[in-house]
């Protein structure tokens, strides 16, 4: 009956997800697949983004909604927002990521494939010391999207530059920054230690 639905419930769940949610989400407010589908219809109240992921049709847009697109279907995975699209969200650095990227537990690494989103399994994930919530989602710290992303491949001088906004904005301190990069290889502790002593003289 749509008359059992918490429209309203879903409204607020979807309001704190730049307007998403889920086919979970629905179903537990009350909705059913079919009703789902109906407003889901062209010119309906939903709109139907991919498989699984729906948006109110009219909600505001936000310039890192795609984010929470990307990474609301991996939710229940432990996905975290990292690497380029922390450094994104955190606003440090001029890196305009090619894709979302999103870190998960290596034991969740048989996820497959989906369009502009990078995937990335470590054996140490993040822990929950290493996550903060930006903008709605959980997110790698400063200093680990640091490290992750310097690890990944990102141009030196957007690391070198999310180093030093950190540092200014008090986000991160160098002891914070050394530890980060305790576990990390060699190349990663001498191109932050390098970076590190010319930010702070």
């Amino acid at each position: 009956m749509s008359d059992a639905i918490d429209h309203e419930r879903l409204y607020l769940v979807a309001e704190s997800q730049a307007g998403y949610f889920s086919t979970a989400q629905a179903l537990a407010v009350g909705m059913d697949r079919s009703t789902l589908a109906h407003h889901a219809r062209e010119g309906g109240r939903y709109v139907r983004v991919r498989r699984g992921l729906y948006r109110l049709r009219h909600f505001p847009t936000s310039e890192h909604e795609h984010v929470m697109a990307a990474w609301l279907p991996l939710r229940q995975a432990g996905a975290v927002v990292s690497h380029e699209s922390a450094l994104e969200l955190h606003g440090l650095s001029d890196v305009i990521p090619a894709a979302v990227h999103l870190s998960l537990p290596r034991a969740k690494r048989g996820q497959r494939a989906r369009h502009g989103v990078r995937l990335h399994t470590a054996e140490s994930p993040p822990a929950p010391s290493e996550i903060q919530q930006v903008r709605g989602l959980p997110t790698t710290t400063p200093a680990r999207s640091i490290v992750d992303a310097l690890q990944a491949g990102t141009q030196p001088e957007q690391i070198e530059l999310a180093v030093r906004q950190s540092l200014q904005r008090g986000l991160l301190t160098p002891r914070r920054l050394r530890q980060a990069t305790a576990q990390r290889s060699e190349r990663v502790r001498r191109f932050l230690d390098d970076v590190l002593a010319g930010a702070t003289r």
